[in-house]
């Protein structure tokens, strides 16, 4: 506007200088008309006193009337020096002919395009950055730590993704642009925030193959460290809560990834020692160029420190009431607030199987828990998932024949979370139904209630029998979202089971029933790292039965196995397993123990190499007949290279009809296996071949399965 008032101002005098000299000339002379009083008179046509006065309608339409005549005189009348204008053409009164009578043939511009001579070549280019280097108050020389900001770089840069390559010039003017302002901006955030980048073009002589060089010239300036570092917060418990949990400390340089790392630990470690509702506010950082340093200051807000508070249900068709989502908790109302444990409360119920959706989230209540901190509600949003599932798995084993067992399982058909199973195995040497019911988190959080019943027919090579089963279990095992160091299980089993057996005294088969009574029991110590492919840690089990065994005459026995396995890695991609087991029975002979209840070794979880329940004695037919104790050890290098993996291992055992085991006589089995990892486990595949082979044995074996052998 300035601009515009500055115009007018100056061109306003000139305006009126240029009318004033016109304006005194003529100032006194006298004014003459243009025509005279009679020309005018005569102009005006006469008026008929007695006609009629017409409408103003009339009036404008003889106007219109006149004017048309004017103008097309105007058009055919010659202008003096003007030729006369042409007539018009009567066709263009014509209508315009339908464009549907147009005879339309397509246009072939072949003739007027040159040869496709494919894409122009490519231009090659190289790059380089120099100049990483600060200059400290001696004004020396101080090389300045590249390798973060080089790799940094060659992440994000776009000459580093053109390959050397691009189509013309303008594209390489458009990534060294943009790699300029990346490089200046991964300098700022290593705290060089003066730094500057200059690009240049070293562009080869004509006609030259040599590629167009780039280069980047940077100027970092001073590295600004860590001044006074203050937190706008009030206090907390314990005081040194937020200074403890940023690790930046004064004097360090200002790097981003550092701070931000730091910033986001507070925002973790606040909730996880009793405040749920902190908020972390922008920070400020002054730079001050004398001293190169930046005080950084951080507002943040706390909210109240919290305990536990109620449990509240919301969402469609919830599936928990909060009673049962309390014995899955891991805490208890009143405890001071963690965030872990939130995490763990909602992993655990996506777990279950029974849900689609499920967040939990603290909510203040303003009630005060009489400790100096307030209750915080957890609101657990529920959306119910289907409930039921078909699940089915396949394998081979040498000994065993292929096999398919499939399970239908309705999660929820007995709220909360009693589940209805059938299950079914169909083989070639195996048969069978069951039907079990089973409570998850009963009482208590990874804790199982199973009742169940199941008939079966075996057809190995060790023995025939067709069972029946009653049996019931209560566990408290690992899981993948909590993997325990201590777990345990026990319940009981009856049995009826037809079985036949070798009778060394008549010289025959012969088959006998047998109804037993069990209670078997197990406890496990884990401090491996994983459930499903272990890399690190050991494992150590033991497992007991006592056992009745009524029909000819009554026997009391007891069976128990001892077994250990250990994992070493060696380097990132190999690991050393190692496993040795050992069984014994005693309080009964061989003969008056069912076939179905002796030792047998041999196959895919036992010892490797072997059919299965291969090894150990035998009748005068060469088949097993089981023992009352058995030693079996397996040592594995493990081999992973991404989601693959190759295995070779040496598998040993031997079973004995002594109650305690001899550890002579051992039989020992090589071979080499693949592995697939997947997120459920790796599928395996080992071919084994035992050594030293005695007539009989297979020569070599095959073994297919979910899950490392042990």
């Amino acid at each position: 506007m300035g601009g515009l008032l500055a115009s007018a101002a100056l061109t306003q005098p000139a305006f009126a200088q240029s009318q004033q000299p016109a304006s005194e000339a003529n100032e006194n002379a006298p004014a003459e008309p243009i025509i005279t009083d009679d020309e005018f008179d005569a102009s005006i046509p006469p008026i008929d006193e007695d006609a009629p006065m017409g409408s103003v309608e009339a009036w404008e339409a003889e106007a219109d009337r006149r004017a048309a005549q004017t103008d097309r005189a105007a058009a055919t009348e010659p202008v003096d020096g003007l030729p006369a204008p042409p007539e018009l053409d009567p066709e263009l009164d014509q209508p315009l002919v339908p464009i549907e009578s147009f005879d339309v043939e397509a246009f072939d511009e072949s003739q007027y395009t040159e040869a496709d001579e494919g894409p122009p070549p490519a231009v090659r280019y190289s790059y380089r950055i120099e100049g990483l280097s600060a200059l400290d108050g001696d004004d020396a020389v101080r090389p300045v730590d590249d390798s973060a900001i080089l790799g940094q770089f060659r992440e994000l840069s776009a000459l580093e993704d053109g390959d050397g390559k691009a189509d013309n010039g303008a594209m390489i003017n458009a990534r060294l642009e943009e790699d300029q302002k990346l490089l200046v901006d991964i300098l700022s955030s290593q705290g060089f925030f003066d730094a500057t980048v200059r690009d240049t073009l070293d562009l080869p002589e004509q006609d030259s193959e040599e590629p167009v060089t780039v280069i980047l010239e940077a100027t970092p300036g001073p590295r600004y460290m860590l001044g006074a570092v203050r937190f706008d917060a009030p206090p907390v418990e314990p005081d040194d809560l937020i200074s403890g949990a940023f690790r930046p400390r004064t004097g360090d340089p200002i790097v981003a990834e550092r701070i931000l790392g730091a910033e986001a630990n507070i925002a973790v470690k606040l909730p996880e020692n009793g405040y749920p509702f902190v908020d972390i506010g922008q920070r400020d950082i002054f730079l001050d160029p004398k001293t190169e340093t930046g005080d950084y200051t951080l507002p943040i807000a706390p909210g109240p420190r919290s305990s536990f508070g109620e449990i509240v249900v919301e969402g469609k068709n919830p599936v928990f009431e909060p009673d049962h989502i309390e014995k899955i908790a891991r805490f208890r109302k009143g405890e001071l607030y963690d965030s872990r444990m939130v995490d763990d409360l909602r992993k655990a119920l996506i777990a279950t199987g029974l849900l689609s959706v499920a967040s939990v989230t603290p909510r203040p209540s303003g009630e005060a828990a009489g400790d100096g901190t307030d209750y915080a509600t957890l609101v657990v949003n529920q959306e119910a998932g289907p409930a039921r599932t078909l699940a089915a798995q396949a394998g081979n084993g040498t000994g065993e024949g292929f096999k398919v067992e499939g399970s239908w399982t309705h999660r929820n058909l007995f709220p909360p979370e009693g589940a209805l199973i059938v299950q079914g195995t169909a083989g070639t040497l195996e048969q069978g139904l069951g039907v079990s019911f089973r409570r998850s988190n009963a009482g208590r959080r990874d804790r199982s209630v199973e009742l169940g019943i199941d008939a079966r027919h075996s057809n190995f090579e060790a023995f025939e029998a067709y069972t029946g089963r009653l049996y019931g279990r209560i566990a408290y095992e690992s899981t993948p979202i909590w993997q325990k160091r201590l777990t345990y299980n026990f319940g009981f089993e009856l049995l009826g089971s037809n079985e036949e057996d070798y009778d060394f005294n008549a010289g025959e088969l012969r088959r006998r029933t047998y109804y037993l009574a069990a209670l078997p029991g197990q406890v496990m110590f884990d401090t491996s790292n994983s459930l499903l492919d272990p890399t690190r840690g050991f494992r150590l089990s033991a497992w007991l039965s006592p056992e009745v065994s009524l029909g000819s005459g009554t026997q009391t026995y007891a069976r128990a196995i001892f077994e250990g396995t250990a994992y070493y890695p060696v380097a990132d991609n190999i690991v050393l397993a190692g496993r040795a087991r050992v069984g014994m029975i005693g309080g009964a002979a061989r003969e008056q123990i069912a076939p179905s209840r002796r030792f047998y070794a041999g196959g895919g979880g036992s010892v490797r190499g072997f059919g299965y329940q291969e090894l150990g004695p035998k009748d005068p037919e060469a088949r097993p007949i089981g023992g009352r104790s058995l030693v079996e050890a397996a040592a594995e290098v493990r081999y992973r290279f991404d989601d693959y993996g190759v295995v070779g291992f040496v598998d040993a055992g031997q079973v004995y009809t002594s109650q305690l085991p001899r550890f002579n006589d051992w039989r020992f089995g090589v071979g080499i296996g693949g592995r697939f990892y997947t997120n459920f486990g790796p599928i395996r595949l080992d071919v084994a071949t035992p050594i030293n082979r005695q007539p009989g044995e297979s020569r070599v074996s095959v073994y297919v399965s979910i899950g490392q052998a042990f």
